[in-house]
């Protein structure tokens, strides 16, 4: 199968179509060969998913630096929906490349991702193309060439006001940062709230140039 191509044409054929629809074209295509990727930001995507398919894997990367309502709000989650849960962890202490550090996303986050997807042809993210900017013009589906992967974003088109609706709709709990002004929540060392007239992403590794993990770029 030639997952350059594939992507290329679900990706058109799939722009319009509803995040439930997308999900199940990639289950009908890999099977148990796909994972969701989650950063439990919120629920909205592993609650979509399970609906699709109660036994698709859901990942989730612990860097070993997150919030600990984090922490709760997976467990939580993961108990709620019976999640078919695997939680990644890296293999070095916390105080090799600590948070904040130039290869903290690197070997916390990057290289387990790898390991985690070995033996999978697919993986479904959260990505909005609302988050920023950088992933204004994310495809629904795209083939991820360093990783020789299929990426599906079935929340792609969605809004954040879309995912608040559908936690209203489905009665799920929201992170629990979300009260106390938190619009993006990464580790807990480099994210804080916004401040006033900055975007929802503008937290994450405030004062620096960077604006992504390395997971999506």
């Amino acid at each position: 199968m030639n997952l350059a191509l594939l992507a290329e044409s679900a990706s058109t054929y799939l722009e319009e179509a509803s995040p439930e629809t997308i999900i199940a074209w990639t289950v009908e295509h890999f099977g148990d060969k796909v994972v969701v990727a989650s950063s439990f930001e919120d629920c909205v995507l592993v609650d979509i998913a399970t609906k699709v398919d109660p036994q698709i894997e859901v990942i989730f990367l612990d860097t070993g630096f997150h919030f600990e309502e984090t922490l709760a709000y997976v467990g939580q989650v993961s108990k709620l929906l019976n999640l078919n849960l695997r939680i990644v962890r890296p293999s070095i202490p916390l105080t090799e490349s600590p948070c904040g550090s130039d290869l903290c996303c690197q070997v916390r986050k990057v290289q387990p991702l790898l390991l985690a997807l070995s033996g999978k042809d697919a993986w479904i993210t959260g990505l909005k193309r609302v988050d920023s900017p950088t992933r204004s013009a994310t495809p629904v589906v795209a083939y991820d060439s360093d990783k020789g992967k299929l990426k599906v974003n079935p929340l792609i088109n969605w809004t954040d006001e879309d995912i608040i609706s559908y936690l209203h709709t489905h009665d799920l709990p929201a992170h629990p940062l979300w009260s106390k002004g938190y619009t993006s929540i990464g580790c807990a060392p480099t994210t804080r709230p916004p401040l006033p007239g900055e975007g929802r992403r503008s937290g994450r590794w405030a004062g620096t140039s960077k604006t992504e993990c390395g997971l999506h770029t």
